[in-house]
């Protein structure tokens, strides 16, 4: 029996998601997905959630104002936002429960490769969308499995085509689809049909497309961290409107005047459907098993860019391997190869003076020395696990590292390190490896003049491919960090993060309540 639903080029891909969502949620296709592909989305889903609630308590932007927004919006059969027990508008839950997850830049990844179908448009996103299961569940009166699948369906949507289209090559945003996958998930929870899903998909395409200005310039703003969240909020409120019969463009995949056939333009098919012609790609969906988009996302395994993931793996081979490196003022130069779009994203030479933690934790530089900083602080390093488990929870990168207030992206240590970085484009050996890897490889050289070489990193910690670290060990320290931030001091970070972890296992009831938890105050982070 096959495990995928294939939506080809000539088809209506818009209905097509409408129905996959309606038929996989209903088990109509299948056993559905298996206990591995369940354990990962929860991981995920806790990861996320810790992430927004250490946010909220450190008081950020963003997600403070967003939050408050929401909760000037009660809807007594709406959601709950993080550290609450009133429901207010679903959008607005959303809305601030998705900025406060994504606040950090420290959840999930993927990376759009599937090189055994030819789809590798390499269009990353995050997992940022969780907080829309929660809420259609908590309207719809949804059990926890019934959340985790749904959570599985939209990283399926909105994985799939970031393997078949490349927004950032037109300069979009790539929160779009997610946020396609958020209204055909939310739609299929809360009794929506194909029709209004394909509705849905269509007014979003059409009306709220995000570029990526939210992400240029030497200091990022508000805007990058919240964008997944603001066009989510959307994508729910075009849903609602479908779903009380606001008819939307049709068949968006196939509109010539649409995003993805205005970039990516064909002739195929015009003659079939007139002025539409076919899409620019097939998407192809799982729905049973365990080959599901989910299974190739990355953990990060702290805060930091993924695109320095290698880098930050050789960092702590090296370290690890040479104790002599860990004395100050022993680096006299680090010589960083990596890939495109890394060198061009957090390489470029304008981000070597961050000023502000959302350009800081997009520097590789000084993300790389941040790293080295505390690794000299502490002076020695522990020994174990096979990719140096260790080392990577002890020098797990927080919050803190990024801090503006104490002037940690000051610290004259970092700054004294980020001055002998030099950080170039690997060539096209590199390019060809990604998306498949994160290509990375460092030289560092002491006051001695000896080199030491990493090697061609691939698949660092918390890579998908990954076969040496213990990543539930090492996910689980990050969830602590994470809960002690998030929570008031002496609160119980174990029973929180055992909450979290069991949601497969909650009734609709108990799901209920899930995110309402006691958010610490910490004032002063910013």
């Amino acid at each position: 029996m096959s495990t995928f639903v294939k939506l080809g080029k000539d088809a209506n891909q818009a209905l097509g998601i409408g129905q996959f969502a309606l038929d996989f949620l209903s088990g109509a296709l299948g056993p559905g997905p298996s206990e591995k592909v369940l354990e990962r989305v929860r991981l995920f889903h806790t990861d996320s959630v810790l992430c927004g609630l250490s946010a909220l308590a450190l008081g950020t932007n963003a997600p403070t104002i967003l939050r408050a927004e929401a909760l000037e919006y009660p809807d007594p059969d709406g959601a709950i936002v993080f550290g609450a027990s009133e429901r207010v508008k679903a959008e607005k839950a959303v809305v601030a429960n998705s900025s406060a997850v994504r606040e950090w830049d420290s959840n999930g990844t993927n990376f759009g490769y599937r090189p055994e179908l030819g789809h590798t448009a390499g269009e990353f996103g995050h997992n940022d969308f969780y907080p829309v299961v929660i809420a259609a569940c908590q309207q719809g009166g949804h059990d926890g499995i019934t959340a985790l699948k749904a959570m599985v369906l939209l990283d399926e949507i909105r994985g799939r085509l970031a393997e078949v289209f490349s927004l950032k090559t037109y300069k979009l945003d790539h929160v779009v689809h997610g946020a396609i996958g958020s209204a055909a998930t939310y739609g299929a929870l809360l009794g929506a049909t194909a029709e209004q899903i394909e509705s849905a998909i269509g007014m979003f395409v059409a009306h709220y497309i995000p570029w990526r200005a939210i992400r240029a310039g030497k200091q990022l703003s508000d805007s990058k961290g919240a964008s997944a969240a603001i066009s989510t909020e959307a994508a729910i409120l075009c849903m609602k409107r479908a779903m009380r019969g606001f008819v939307g463009p049709r068949d968006i995949f196939r509109n010539p005047e649409a995003i993805f056939r205005f970039f990516e333009p064909t002739t195929e098919g015009a003659a079939r459907w007139k002025e539409q012609g076919d899409s620019p790609f097939e998407l192809v969906l799982s729905h049973s098993g365990d080959d599901f988009a989910v299974m190739g996302m990355h953990f990060k395994l702290g805060l930091y860019e993924h695109q320095s993931a290698g880098a930050l793996q050789g960092v702590i081979d090296l370290l690890a391997a040479n104790p002599s490196l860990l004395i100050k003022d022993a680096i006299e130069k680090i010589v960083i190869l990596a890939y495109e779009p890394a060198f061009g994203i957090i390489g470029n030479p304008m981000k070597k003076d961050p000023k502000t933690r959302q350009s800081a934790d997009h520097s590789m530089a000084y993300i790389v020395a941040t790293l080295i900083r505390k690794a000299i602080e502490r002076g020695s390093l522990p020994t174990g696990g096979g990719a140096h488990d260790e080392v990577w929870k002890s020098l797990m990168l927080t919050p803190y590292d990024y801090q503006v207030a104490d002037s940690a992206i000051y610290h004259p240590l970092t700054r004294d390190l980020m001055s002998r970085i030099e950080f170039a484009h690997g060539g096209p050996d590199y390019d060809a490896k990604y998306p498949d890897g994160i290509p990375t490889s460092l030289i560092i050289t002491d006051k001695e003049g000896k080199a030491y070489d990493s090697g061609l990193v691939m698949y660092p910690a918390g890579h998908a491919r990954n076969t040496t670290a213990n990543l539930p060990d090492i996910l689980r320290h990050k969830f602590n960090l994470l809960g002690e931030l998030s929570v008031p001091v002496g609160a119980n970070v174990a029973g929180l993060v055992d909450r979290l972890e069991s949601i497969g296992s909650l009734s609709a009831e108990s799901l209920a309540s899930l995110y309402d938890v006691e958010i610490g105050s910490r004032p002063g982070f910013e």
